[in-house]
């Protein structure tokens, strides 16, 4: 092979592969419904740590996957030698939340139809799915689940306690319960028929009550 030939190799002739109009085009509508998705992830976030990284992490994860497109829709033989690449790579991340999965697989999906050429797919698509994860995931009611922390001295007390509970609540439903002298504690988990919680001040009050702790409920139990 001459010094020649290797100026003549594929790997140049694939500079002019994608044009550098379409990579623009494609990386600023990715970076444009990648914040988007930014957004929306931090307006309905609900767990107890907010990580901005994440956030960052979507609106990359989707440019990131529109390059990736890019280069294979514009070689076959490449798209097969990535299709390799990719299924080497291992994630050992967790996913704490499971709506974070659901903003991954858009970022994905979003790169993925920008780079295919859909661009009407993906921003309306987007829009719409933005417009029902803020309906959905913001709606607050009432009828969530609550957890109640109760502390009585004995098992009258702890009789008097759940009888007054069952009374101001829609649902009571005894879900642990440990028992040490001069101590029962249990947890309950409630829905509660409206806003106020002006039951828990009475209920703290009640004789043989040491403590009663309101917590809203939002993850997953055994049991």
């Amino acid at each position: 092979m001459t010094f020649k030939d290797i100026f003549k190799s594929s790997f140049l002739e694939n500079i002019t592969s994608v044009s550098i109009l379409d990579m623009a085009i494609a990386l600023v509508l990715a970076f444009g419904i990648g914040l988007f998705i930014f957004l929306i992830y931090k307006k309905t976030y609900q767990g107890v740590m907010y990580s901005s990284s994440f956030g960052t992490t979507l609106v990359a994860l989707t440019m990131i996957t529109t390059v990736v497109i890019l280069a294979v829709t514009s070689n076959v033989v490449l798209s097969l030698g990535m299709v390799g690449a990719l299924s080497i790579v291992r994630f050992r991340t967790a996913i704490k939340e499971p709506l974070d999965i659901a903003f991954l697989f858009w970022s994905i999906a979003v790169g993925i139809v920008l780079a295919a050429g859909m661009i009407p797919l993906a921003v309306i698509g987007s829009v719409i799915i933005g417009v029902i994860l803020l309906v959905f995931v913001n709606k607050k009611s009432h009828c969530n689940p609550y957890i109640v922390v109760l502390s009585c001295a004995d098992s009258a007390a702890e009789k008097n306690a759940t009888d007054f509970l069952r009374s101001n609540v829609k649902k009571c439903v005894v879900k642990s319960k440990t028992a040490q002298k001069g101590m029962i504690e249990l947890n309950l988990e409630i829905r509660m028929e409206n806003e106020s919680t002006d039951f828990i001040n009475a209920l703290s009050d009640m004789p043989g009550v040491n403590s009663a702790v309101l917590v809203s409920y939002n993850g997953e139990y055994m049991g």
